[in-house]
């Protein structure tokens, strides 16, 4: 399952704003900083009110009335995530009229729904996790361009960041419904305090943490490797915030080669964890066959004794801490991204609704979900992040999912957009494939960090086109 992403600035927003980075990192650390250890509900929300749709308020958004049309929408999400998903629509059918299906998709969702396009069958709309998906769509002659009340709803709603990374040769594709702050680490509160640990703020700091961690018992990290795209956001907090932002502008867009030294000091930096014997949980081989919903549930089963004390993932970790018993700001901590380089990173992602059939129905839909009353919905349901700052941060179920929201609206278009979803999807978004594989590769052998710069850069230039 390819979720969203960590808080990183796209390239074309304030390129080079070191500035803009640090304070982002700064309001994120203080946000959840200002939250620690305060809340009383799991990462799922209140599970004693999951109804939702029906108890939103009413809405300022204008839709059509649609008796009796059909829609599909197509997502790679699954469990929880899908579920929730499923009470925005039903809301929406409930306000137009209209019935919508959720289609299961598989990653990469391009190729899902290349098979659909040529079977006479796409989605009315689809849900694409990378701005190089829509890029592929629209050059494909696949994805429709927004409508005037898509368009309008997604201008007073969002920051020209998040518009812009929907856009395509200046025209809006794309609606970012849901995105991710992806430079969090979570961690087991009670075998940090078993073994004397502290929230770390430097690369240093979280070295230091992991080694008292291990020396409590308990292997000090979890790590999700049988999906690759784990490791490339690893790569992409140490990256950012060891090179800069301008390097990693640079290198998102292939401007700089994988051969770089700076990859090569990431890399190496990396492999501090990665190659640290008895700090990965199951060790590589271990990690390679653990898939990133168990690499959370790992971290919180088992009480003080877990396989490991530690997981780096966004902040849809929540969904899945919510799937064990411990609760989200007491038996689950979280702390940002510790600074590697200069400043910590700042890193984003996001899911963004793409219209396939230019239909009145559509783009409602699409119209819908830019409107602050769907992101409302789910994301009082938890687990779940809007880069919509019209939605009131009251709408999030716990004080560390509120903190986080605020953070990432505050920041507005001072953030990294995830480095590998701007890639080439046979690049950065192919299971098996491209910079997915190359790192579950150097994680299998962390030592060989030349091999694994040739190989990216192989990839890559073949993946850009030279």
């Amino acid at each position: 399952m390819r979720t969203s992403s960590t808080i990183r600035t796209r390239r074309t927003v304030k390129r080079g704003s070191r500035t803009a980075a640090v304070l982002a990192a700064g309001a994120l650390a203080l946000s959840l900083t200002a939250c620690s250890g305060d809340d009383d509900n799991g990462g799922g929300g209140d599970k004693g009110d999951q109804g939702g749709a029906s108890k939103q308020p009413a809405s300022s958004v204008t839709l059509p009335k649609l008796d009796g049309e059909t829609l599909e929408v197509a997502a790679v999400w699954t469990g929880t995530e899908q579920e929730n998903f499923k009470k925005v629509l039903a809301e929406f059918e409930k306000r137009t009229g209209a019935k919508v299906t959720f289609v299961p998709a598989q990653d990469p969702i391009i190729n899902f729904l290349g098979s659909k396009i040529a079977g006479g069958a796409p989605p009315d709309v689809a849900m694409l996790p990378q701005p190089g998906a829509i890029k592929q769509a629209v050059d494909k002659g696949w994805a429709k361009p927004l409508g005037a009340e898509a368009t309008k709803e997604l201008g007073e709603n969002y920051s020209q960041g998040w518009q812009d990374i929907g856009k395509v040769g200046g025209k809006q594709y794309g609606v970012y419904y849901k995105a991710a702050n992806k430079s969090l680490i979570w961690y087991n509160a009670q075998v940090f305090e078993n073994a004397g640990a502290s929230e770390p703020k430097t690369w240093d700091e979280l070295l230091d943490a992991a080694q008292m961690v291990y020396d409590s018992g308990v292997t000090p990290f979890s790590v999700g490797g049988a999906d690759g795209w784990t490791l490339t956001d690893w790569f992409e907090n140490v990256y950012l915030s060891q090179a800069g932002p301008e390097k990693y502008d640079q290198l998102a867009q292939h401007k700089i080669k994988w051969t770089d030294p700076s990859v090569k000091e990431a890399l190496t930096t990396l492999a501090q964890v990665w190659g640290k014997k008895d700090f990965v949980a199951g060790g590589a081989s271990g990690a390679l066959q653990t898939e990133f919903p168990a690499s959370v549930t790992q971290t919180f089963t088992g009480g003080d004794q877990p396989k490991a004390g530690m997981v780096y993932e966004g902040d849809f970790v929540q969904v899945n801490i919510g799937e064990t018993e411990a609760k989200v700001g007491t038996d689950a901590k979280v702390f940002p991204f510790p600074a590697v380089g200069d400043t910590a990173p700042v890193v984003s992602g996001g899911d963004a609704a793409v219209v396939f059939k230019d239909s009145k129905a559509a783009q409602a839909l699409a119209t819908w979900l830019a409107s602050p009353d769907a992101a409302a919905i789910q994301a009082k349901l938890g687990g779940f992040l809007s880069p919509n700052k019209s939605v009131d941060a009251s709408a999030y179920p716990n004080d560390v999912q509120k903190k986080i929201a605020e953070a990432l609206v505050a920041a507005g278009d001072d953030f990294r957009f995830d480095m590998s979803d701007q890639a080439p999807q046979a690049f950065g978004g192919t299971p098996g494939k491209g910079e997915w594989k190359t790192l579950q590769d150097f994680l299998k052998n962390p030592k060989d960090v030349a091999g694994a710069q040739a190989k990216l850069e192989a990839d890559a230039a073949a993946a850009y086109g030279g």
